[in-house]
């Protein structure tokens, strides 16, 4: 097939059994729209959660997987970065879905430019409680004690982390639960100014325009999954915010 020269980019899908409609307009749209693509990038939060890759054959997650497959097959490059939700997508997956997995932050070089991808959750600096709990849970040793489990108890674990999590988020402030200014100039600076900053986890979809040490940069935030497909397209031209 030939590939458009455009590449696509979605996070936050949070795909699980009990949302079948949003697994099916996924679906959709990797056969529909991804397929002319030359590239899909998901930036984190593809599933609700992963409890390990010896879940690849578990209800809709084996569905999720065939199609994926089925596009890379088809010549789309495929890449994945882990989310705060799926952060244990491991070689197994990537050898499943012929993708790859990308280190967060990445910095691509696409149609002549710069692009640098996060999942977004390491920028949100002002949820203390977060950050050190996102270190713990990145953290090698303790992955591989987790992951050492039997699949049921790691999902029980998982389940209460999200009851508590909620819980969490009802009692914090929007404000604190988005990404920080100065982390995000911070990335930038790191990174040696790229005009694009592509990022999703905040679930504010919306493009913003900063200028850090005289250097300007779009940062475009993606949108999730919840009530209905998004994505970014990126060309020689900029990007533009779709809708399915």
């Amino acid at each position: 097939m030939q590939n458009n020269a455009y590449s696509l980019f979605i996070s936050d899908l949070h795909l699980c059994d009990s949302r079948h409609n949003i697994t099916q307009a996924f679906i959709g749209f990797l056969k529909e729209t991804a397929v002319k693509a030359q590239a899909l990038y998901i930036l984190g939060d593809l599933f609700e959660y992963w409890a390990g890759d010896d879940a690849i054959n578990a209800g809709h997650q084996q569905t999720v997987i065939a199609a994926l497959n089925a596009l890379s097959s088809q010549g789309v490059a495929l890449y994945f970065m882990h989310g705060n939700r799926d952060f244990l997508l491991g070689d197994g997956f990537a050898q499943a879905t012929l993708g790859t997995l990308l280190p967060d932050p990445s910095l691509l070089n696409l149609y002549g430019k710069p692009v640098l991808i996060s999942h977004g959750d390491i920028l949100c600096t002002d949820d203390i409680a977060y950050q050190q709990f996102r270190a713990q849970m990145r953290h090698a040793d303790w992955q591989s004690q987790f992951l050492s489990q039997p699949l049921d108890t790691r999902i029980a674990y998982i389940e209460q982390i999200r009851l508590k999590s909620g819980q969490e988020k009802s009692r914090k402030s929007m404000q604190i639960m988005d990404v920080n200014q100065q982390a995000v100039e911070t990335m930038l600076r790191d990174y040696a100014f790229p005009p694009i900053l592509i990022h999703g986890h905040t679930h504010r979809p919306n493009s913003h325009q900063i200028s850090v040490d005289n250097h300007t940069c779009e940062r475009w935030v993606l949108g999730d999954w919840y009530e209905q497909g998004s994505y970014l397209k990126l060309d020689e031209s900029g990007c533009q915010s779709q809708c399915l």
